[in-house]
């Protein structure tokens, strides 16, 4: 049983909130650490509260290093750089001082988390200025909301009264525990599309995490690829395509597509190594993150069997993808690759990947997700925000 942390990842969540690694063998440390937005991880120095073996395992969003000391003071509207778009600070919940968006729908919600008042994390959705806590699993005292539908049904992961962590389903006003496999003990749900079905992870008997579709009060093991032993699925279109990350015969972590019960390889750009697929549009192109052969991470868009590097922002040498809409439109972040983290949003789209800027005062954006009318959700360093681009 693999017991060891296999992937840091992008983000991580603040002190309230984290995550247990259980992905593939780190090859490239510093930098892939920094480029993977879902991978699964619990920072226990970061949760004075952390008990090993419990907590959010195998969930799909880690926040940053936290490098926010204070609550920065910005206008709530400002323009993005070099773009026609407006970044609007989505806020956070009552008395609290930090979110984080992690989905978006046609709706214009958006879903993430932000601490509450008492300093506990809690799922949250944003929506019309307006920032409502979703609360937890009956006993939970906190949980993270990763993905919203067009119907508002929002999954995410949450505590439970037993210490364990499993996968809901937030709708109507109720949060619904989703299970686990036969025999596992922790779940996390990380996406959902419009048939309600949901993909995420579970721990299983043995205590492995594998991706999992949960429907229907029904939840599927979705296996690995050849050889591997953990998995995790990260998104699903509404063709019930399924994309993630799978652990291989060669240790290293490949991204993967899901389709009428095969799990297929999608490689890796440099042959070698190892990628993540983040997420997958209605016309199954999958983009992601994968090693490159000069020791970097890039950005990829995978389809019709071949997987494009996407660059990076100019002067800069890590990217990573995390949305691509049905127009083929794809937002992510771009980073330097050193100790001072600080990497941009982009969007990209025509063939040119674009900065999106950050809010004044700020040196942190991210971009999580992309409606089918350009609208943005990301994160600066202590805010979720959305971009809206200009009439």
């Amino acid at each position: 049983m693999i017991k060891r942390p296999l992937i840091a990842t992008r983000r991580c969540l603040p002190k309230a909130v984290d995550w247990t690694v259980r992905i593939a063998s780190l090859l490239l440390a510093a930098p892939l650490s920094k480029n993977i937005r879902r991978a699964d991880v619990r920072v226990a120095d970061r949760d004075p509260g952390y008990v090993a073996g419990k907590g959010f395992s195998s969930v799909h969003y880690v926040h940053r290093a936290l490098i926010v000391f204070t609550v920065l003071a910005v206008a709530a509207f400002q323009p993005a750089a070099g773009q026609s778009f407006i970044i609007k600070n989505l806020g956070a919940l009552p008395g609290g001082n930090y979110s984080n968006a992690l989905g978006i729908n046609e709706r214009d919600q958006v879903v993430g988390y932000s601490i509450a008042a008492s300093g506990n994390t809690y799922a949250t959705l944003f929506e019309n200025g307006v920032v409502t806590n979703l609360g937890a699993l009956p006993g939970g005292n906190f949980s993270s909301a990763a993905a919203v539908n067009n119907r508002a049904q929002v999954v995410g992961g949450s505590s439970t009264a037993r210490g364990n962590d499993h996968a809901f389903l937030f709708e109507h006003g109720v949060m619904t525990d989703l299970g686990t496999l036969p025999g596992g003990n922790s779940s996390s749900a990380a996406a959902v599309n419009e048939r309600g079905q949901v993909v995420g992870n579970s721990s299983d008997l043995r205590g492995y995490v594998h991706a999992a579709l949960f429907e229907n009060g029904v939840v599927t093991d979705l296996g690995t690829l050849p050889g591997g032993n953990e998995s995790g699925a990260l998104g699903i279109n509404n063709r019930g395509q399924v994309v993630g990350y799978s652990s291989t015969a060669s240790g290293n972590a490949h991204a993967f597509l899901y389709e009428h019960g095969v799990m297929t390889d999608l490689g890796t750009l440099s042959g070698v190594g190892l990628s993540h697929a983040q997420a997958i549009n209605d016309r199954g192109q999958v983009v992601g993150v994968s090693s490159t052969a000069n020791g970097f991470v890039h950005a990829f868009l995978y389809e019709n069997g071949v997987m494009t590097d996407l660059g990076t922002l100019p002067g800069r040498s890590n990217s990573s993808a995390f949305g691509i809409n049905n127009r083929g439109q794809i937002v992510g972040e771009s980073d330097i690759g050193n100790n001072s983290y600080s990497p941009h949003a982009f969007l990209f789209e025509h063939g040119m990947m674009t900065d999106l800027g950050t809010l004044p005062g700020d040196n942190f954006s991210e971009a999580v997700g992309i409606t089918e009318r350009g609208q943005i959700a990301g994160n600066s360093t202590s805010s979720a925000i959305l971009w809206t681009r200009e009439k």
